[in-house]
């Protein structure tokens, strides 16, 4: 997600590399330098039934690219209906300063992210703190095929096919403690795998968090694949989280641990800038961001403007997790 000076994006937001690199990295160098001292100063504080906690083999070696996801079910009931984003422009417009600031430039350095093996510490509220490989963390729960629309903070929009297990389902598997009330994430920490993590950008890791009932809500996916296939590493390998209501810069990448806990953990961009990046970050037309109006988007592959929808078109499902909430103070 790269913080815009303009007051709303233009089309050059959303074209071919060609058309608009030379001004991106105009932002990068210029602008987000600026920002990266500003973030490092905020002072982020870092701080099973049915899972084996057994680490995989190193020696296993990873799955092809684009290797086919077996017994993903798709769910037309939870899923959007309209025309699904070009896996190409999935792929290849990207937010992952992890890897680059560029849309570019996360497609351009996947390669160096290994996706196996790949381990997930779960600890905190929960009945058996452990590590578990990915496959043994979500062996045995549905795995499906979600079509969901995607809204960026920067005013943007895709219709992505995820294919995922629901986290409600590995949340119970995992029994929280009645002290649970909130779910923290982690991105890996590794500038070699994630080369933009040498930079200042951001403090590192990246970090995320839930409302437990946002977390258990059956919306909310941890995706491991997109378009049927294993997820790229542009778009967050190995695992990573989808809430489709809430702005594209919640649905952290790569995650290596998810905790929960008591008290409301911190988010990366909340604490960077707390006056553009709430904790909740639900898509809310009628709350535009200090520097660019949030009423319209423009959808990947469309010319024209729309209109943004309230929870990004989920508010029947999701409106009753913010009943009495004042969404503009809680933003």
């Amino acid at each position: 997600m790269l913080i815009k000076r303009a007051p709303d994006l233009r089309w050059s937001d959303v074209t071919d590399r060609s058309l608009y690199l030379g001004r991106r990295r105009f932002l990068r160098d210029a602008g987000l330098a600026g920002l990266g001292l500003a973030a490092a100063g905020a002072g982020l504080s870092l701080g099973a039934p049915g899972c084996s906690s057994k680490e995989a083999d190193a020696s296993v070696p990873p799955p092809p690219p684009g290797a086919k996801l077996v017994g993903l079910v798709k769910n037309p009931a939870l899923s959007a209906t309209e025309p699904m984003t070009p896996f190409k422009s999935i792929t290849t417009y990207n937010n992952f300063y992890e890897l680059s600031t560029d849309k570019e430039g996360p497609a351009e350095l996947a390669g160096t992210l290994r996706p196996r093996p790949w381990t997930v510490r779960v600890d905190g509220e929960v009945k058996a703190p452990a590590s578990y490989d990915v496959d043994s963390l979500v062996k045995g729960l549905p795995l499906e095929e979600r079509i969901y629309r995607m809204r960026c903070v920067e005013g943007w929009s895709m219709v992505i096919p995820w294919a995922g297990v629901p986290l409600a389902a590995l949340l119970k598997r995992l029994e929280p403690t009645p002290r649970a009330k909130f779910v923290r994430f982690e991105t890996l920490y590794d500038p070699a795998q994630l080369p933009g993590q040498s930079s200042g950008v951001l403090p590192w890791p990246y970090v995320e968090g839930l409302r437990l009932d946002e977390a258990m809500h059956p919306l909310t996916l941890l995706a491991i694949g997109l378009y049927g296939e294993t997820l790229p590493g542009q778009d967050g390998a190995r695992i990573r989280l989808v809430v489709p209501w809430k702005y594209g810069f919640k649905g952290i990448k790569s995650i290596v641990k998810i905790t929960l806990q008591e008290t409301q953990p911190p988010s990366t961009w909340n604490v960077a800038s707390p006056e553009e990046y709430g904790f909740y970050s639900n898509v809310n037309p009628t709350v535009d961001h200090p520097r660019w109006s949030q009423k319209t988007e423009r959808r990947i592959g469309e010319f024209g403007k729309r209109d943004t929808l309230m929870f990004n078109g989920y508010a029947d499902q999701v409106a009753s997790l913010y009943a009495g909430m004042d969404l503009r103070k809680y933003f």
